[in-house]
């Protein structure tokens, strides 16, 4: 039987809860009151009580349930707010990967119907292009923004990883040289990536095409370099995150309306500690020809190995020639060896691409032509960061430093040629 003290505590507790409608008895009965009519009294006071909180437990069921329905109803309209569970689409990992809800929020959730209408159901005449990641679409939004759709092939195995890679990365970078993600979609088993579409497409399918290079003048391929060696800084150095990109070539860079580039692609991109120096993995991912031989023969990626893919990349838009085995020049010498035979015997200029004939700053080209070497360089160590490349490319610092001979992404010999095959 309850007290009087816990009477108290109760009946003040629910007047708390219930407000004023909740009137107390007197705080205890007088001592001359009927047996009877007292015994009646305790009875009325326990059933008030376990009224009172039954009351309050339906209340709590109520706030509860209502709670949950909200929730629920929230994540309807939010598909995408899901796990991804790798072992169900033949991922190397079993253990499911939950986009974090921090991230999600940084990044618009796209609903499913809203990307087929605007890539007519992924058809075949909207694909631009495809990957390890798998097809790429065009569409047009309602309003009629152009949009680019990764969609995650089911026989992908490297896909899943590299879609929760990119969207963590990509969520948190905001650069004019680095690609822009529109949107994500996880709903009814698509996994999607939706991107800013870019007109120009990828710098290899005009660089390297002989009826489109045309388009690349001197001052539009020097505008190139600056932007992405500006990109490549800033995911080194500036962004919130250090990352290394591990997969830089002329493929990965995206052109806009004006020939602005930006770098894509943030698959195999790896994030760096502040005082973190570099990394070894026993999983060697990227493309021959744009690695780094530390890279392709030990694993080793640290910022350096992006450097000598930048130092590729800045001789290949110099000469218009790929640094692989179907642009060779003589029978086993690669862009690199190349560069460097015509740059030691003071004929780098040999080295730029026909297409533009005269119409270049021929200092500028040199001095390019020497970056590009010193990125390039066998040790690591020597190699220039990004931070200095760009001042070297827009300022006058004097005399650079002499570059060493380079080697090839597979750390032989430069006869060697080098592959433009992706590793994955």
């Amino acid at each position: 039987m309850a007290t009087s003290n816990d009477w108290r505590f109760n009946s003040s507790t629910m007047a708390e809860i219930f407000g004023s409608q909740a009137s107390p008895p007197p705080a205890e009965l007088p001592r001359n009151i009927n047996p009877k009519v007292k015994k009646v009294i305790w009875i009325a006071i326990g059933a008030s009580i376990v009224l009172s909180t039954a009351l309050l437990g339906v209340c709590i069921y109520v706030v509860v349930r209502r709670r949950r329905n909200l929730l629920a109803a929230e994540e309807q309209s939010h598909p995408a707010i899901q796990s991804l569970n790798l072992a169900e689409i033949g991922g190397r990992h079993h253990e499911k990967v939950l986009l974090q809800e921090s991230v999600l929020q940084e990044i618009p959730l796209m609903q499913l119907a809203t990307i087929q209408a605007a890539t007519d159901s992924f058809s075949d005449q909207n694909k631009i292009g495809e990957g390890g990641f798998g097809p790429v679409y065009k569409g047009r939004l309602a309003e009629g923004k152009e949009i680019a759709v990764k969609r995650l092939s089911e026989t992908s195995g490297q896909g899943i990883v590299e879609l929760e890679n990119e969207v963590a990365l990509i969520a948190k970078l905001q650069h004019r040289n680095v690609v822009t993600l529109v949107g994500c979609c996880l709903e009814q088993n698509e996994k999607l990536l939706v991107y800013e579409y870019m007109p120009n497409k990828s710098l290899d399918m005009v660089l390297f095409d002989s009826s489109k290079s045309m388009q690349l003048d001197w001052e539009t391929r020097l505008k190139i370099i600056h932007g992405v060696a500006r990109g490549l800084m800033y995911l080194h150095e500036d962004s919130r995150l250090k990352i290394i990109h591990r997969d830089l070539k002329a493929s990965n860079i995206l052109l806009d309306d004006d020939m602005n580039p930006k770098i894509s692609d943030f698959g195999m991109a790896r994030i760096f500690g502040d005082k973190q120096i570099d990394a070894n993995t026993n999983r060697v991912a990227g493309t021959y020809g744009y690695m780094a031989p530390e890279y392709a023969m030990e694993g080793i990626f640290s910022m350096k190995s992006d450097v000598y893919s930048f130092g590729v990349l800045v001789l290949e838009i110099m000469s218009g020639r790929k640094n692989s085995r179907s642009h060779v020049t003589k029978i086993g010498q690669t862009l690199l060896a190349l560069a460097w035979d015509l740059w030691s015997q003071d004929r780098a200029l040999d080295l730029v691409d026909a297409s533009l004939e005269q119409w270049y700053d021929a200092d500028r080209v040199l001095k390019c032509i020497h970056i590009g070497l010193l990125c390039v360089q066998e040790d690591a160590e020597n190699r220039p960061c990004m931070s200095s490349v760009v001042m070297m490319l827009g300022g006058n610092n004097g005399e650079l430093p002499r570059p060493t001979v380079p080697t090839s992404s597979a750390g032989q010999a430069l006869s060697l040629p080098a592959s433009d095959e992706p590793l994955l």
